[in-house]
């Protein structure tokens, strides 16, 4: 990912989040959620501070991944794989995971956190190898989340 990608980027967050989240999130916590996580500003430090992927189809950005940086003991956390519903199951989400896997030197274990309800990227990551390590309430902004912890090990 480039600076110039940003705006971008924060599209691809915002719908992909309306879409997976509809009827799970109320929408007042979404946008506050985005409107925190994906500013300008914490788009900046993401972009100095961890690995973050995009995916181009027909040279628009359709989809992005963001992997922490590597800690001592070989693990990563996997902080987002989001898609335009529209480009989701043609493959780009097991691009952006073999791509982290390849281009980021050291990773043992990559872990992430998914709502229970989310089902389709729950699906995803346990076809992908993903293990459950633990289920625990996330306090989302007022709105209790059932989350899960996976972790899929590498090599």
């Amino acid at each position: 990912m480039r600076r110039e990608d940003i705006e971008n980027v924060q599209d691809v967050a915002k719908k992909s989040w309306n879409a997976t989240y509809e009827g799970i999130i109320p929408n007042r916590i979404q946008e506050n959620f985005l409107n925190a996580a994906y500013s300008d500003e914490r788009m900046e430090q993401r972009l100095s501070g961890s690995y973050l992927f995009v995916a181009e189809v027909e040279n628009k950005i359709v989809g992005f991944a963001n992997f922490s940086p590597v800690q001592r003991n070989g693990k990563v956390e996997l902080g987002a794989i989001y898609l335009y519903p529209e480009h989701q199951g043609k493959g780009i989400g097991s691009a952006f995971l073999q791509e982290g896997i390849q281009k980021i030197d050291g990773i043992r274990e990559i872990y992430i956190n998914v709502e229970r309800d989310n089902t389709i990227g729950k699906n995803f990551y346990e076809a992908k190898g993903f293990k459950l390590v633990e289920e625990f309430d996330d306090n989302f902004d007022g709105h209790i989340l059932k989350t899960l912890r996976m972790v899929l090990a590498v090599g």
